[in-house]
C-alpha cells in the first residue's frame, strides 16, 4: 500500500537515505514501494544531540534510515543503551520496548519509541535545578 505524504513548504524529509526539502507551496508525494522515510519533526541531526537519551534516539533514527551500516548503529544503540539503563534506572522500561521492536527488525517503530525516552529524559531534568 502506498504512502502519502504531504509536504509544507520547507519541510525537509528523510527519503531512502537521502534528505529532502520541499519548496516555495505545500506538495504531495506518493511513496510506491518500501523505503525508510522520516518527517522533520522525528528527525534528530546529530550536530544538535546533548543528552544521553538523544544519542539513544540517534542511534534509532540510523538503524532506520542506514540500512547499509545497520551492524554498526545497533552496536552503537546497545552500547548508549545500556549506558543509559546503568545511569538512570527509571529509563529501564522504556529501553525494553525499544529493544524489543529492535529485535524484531521493526526500526521505525524503536525509533518513534524513542520520542517516549526523550520525553522522560526531559521530565526528569525538570527537577535539576
Amino acid at each position: 500500500m502506498p504512502l502519502r505524504l504531504t509536504l509544507k513548504p520547507h519541510e525537509r524529509i528523510i527519503l531512502g537515505g537521502a534528505v529532502v526539502r520541499n519548496g516555495e507551496t505545500h506538495a504531495s508525494l506518493l511513496i510506491e514501494n518500501q523505503v525508510p522515510v522520516l518527517r522533520e519533526n522525528d528527525i534528530l541531526s546529530p550536530r544538535t544531540v546533548c543528552t544521553p537519551c538523544e544519542r539513544v534516539y540517534l542511534a534509532l533514527q540510523l538503524l532506520y534510515v542506514d540500512p547499509e551500516r545497520r551492524a554498526d548503529h545497533l552496536e552503537t544503540y546497545r552500547k548508549l543503551a545500556e549506558a543509559v539503563a546503568i545511569a538512570a534506572p527509571s529509563c529501564q522500561p522504556i529501553l525494553e520496548r525499544n529493544a524489543e521492536h529492535e529485535a524484531a527488525g521493526f526500526y521505525y517503530r524503536a525509533h518513534k519509541a524513542g520520542h517516549v525516552l526523550r520525553r522522560h529524559e526531559r521530565e526528569l531534568f525538570q527537577h535539576v535545578s
